[in-house]
């Protein structure tokens, strides 16, 4: 099960919205046959474990076991169910780390297997297979996307100076904060960020997707020369005037008379966006963090760096910390909200 991780892994930015699975095959303690989720769309692990079984090997396939990370699916979506193509192999034991929290999953695939008379064992590393599709399992237990609130902050805890764009992360961090950008479906930034940082929100600086990108602007006074508005990749502008879409631009309304932040989780929700990387700035951050509407927070400290007069840093609520790590001359802290944990 711990290979199967591994070979699931490899899928991360490229799967979204389906979840990272990873399968192995053992006949006699020997690995037959591996495989992993690969594309949105593409063959399921299974499938791929499956198809890399050697021709001097077909003949113990239905002897095998078949280990895999996440229950096998039982209903027709973009490919064929797996458990179907399992029972057809005629494989007799199957080792699940963890049941699908899809409707139209959710045990199905499991029973499925038992019906057709195949040694079923689930549970195996449980807790990590479920940490490895995070995302994926609080979209469908708490019905809206992960949430992941991300700031740099200097040493004595300003987030920029006034009115305009402060660097605080050296370029190796800001490598790091690309790769995450690739590992999340959607990304937020709200109006005053846009405006004086002129941000991309891409993915240039790691390999992967870029984000779908969100921008907070109530009034429509962003001017249309920003990076966000280049149209090379989609973007929805959250605002209390109207609703538009032409080509890569979206213009979703919201309800001033409403708070916003519940409002854009709900319509992220609606949209089958499963993860949510908050990007700033300050205000927006805040808002999340006040609303309790976040899942994880990422803090990276330049304490060598001292803004003076400027903007301060959010104040993390529920904050539970578990991971620290050192990248060149940044810290970066790692929380969990203790409020959902």
């Amino acid at each position: 099960m711990a290979r199967c991780l591994q070979l699931a892994k490899l899928g991360q930015g490229s799967v979204a919205p389906n979840p990272m699975v990873g399968a192995v095959l053992v006949h006699n303690d020997r690995i037959i046959g591996e495989g992993y989720h690969r594309q949105y769309g593409g063959a399921h692990a299974e499938v791929e474990c499956l198809s890399a079984v050697k021709e001097e090997d077909q003949h113990l396939v239905s002897e095998a076991t078949l280990y895999v990370s996440l229950e096998p699916c039982a209903h027709f979506g973009k490919t064929p169910p797996c458990a179907d193509l399992l029972i057809q192999k005629g494989i007799q034991h199957v080792v699940i780390g963890c049941r699908d929290p899809f409707y139209q999953v959710d045990g199905k695939g499991i029973e499925k297997l038992k019906a057709a008379g195949i040694n079923v064992t689930v549970g195996i590393l449980e807790e990590a297979c479920k940490e490895l599709n995070k995302h994926f399992f609080t979209y469908y237990s708490a019905h809206r996307p992960y949430i992941t609130l991300k700031w740099a902050q200097s040493g004595d805890g300003k987030i920029a100076a006034f009115n305009r764009r402060t660097y605080i992360s050296d370029a190796a961090t800001n490598r790091i904060v690309h790769s995450w950008r690739s590992q999340h479906q959607s990304i937020l930034v709200g109006t005053n960020t846009a405006l004086f940082d002129d941000p991309a929100l891409t993915t240039r600086l790691w390999p992967g997707g870029s984000p779908l990108r969100l921008v907070i602007d109530k009034q429509l006074r962003l001017p249309v020369s920003l990076q966000l508005f280049n149209g090379e990749h989609k973007t929805i502008v959250f605002n209390t005037l109207q609703d538009k879409e032409h080509y890569n631009l979206t213009h979703y309304r919201l309800d001033p008379s409403k708070k916003l932040v519940p409002q854009i989780v709900k319509a992220l929700g609606g949209m089958n966006v499963q993860s949510l990387l908050v990007e700033g700035g300050a205000q927006v951050l805040q808002c999340f963090i006040d609303e309790g509407l976040w899942n994880e927070a990422r803090i990276i400290t330049a304490p060598q760096l001292f803004i003076g007069k400027g903007i301060e840093a959010p104040v993390l609520k529920n904050g539970k910390p578990f991971h620290t790590e050192q990248i060149a001359a940044d810290r970066i802290y790692y929380f969990k909200n203790a409020a959902l944990y």
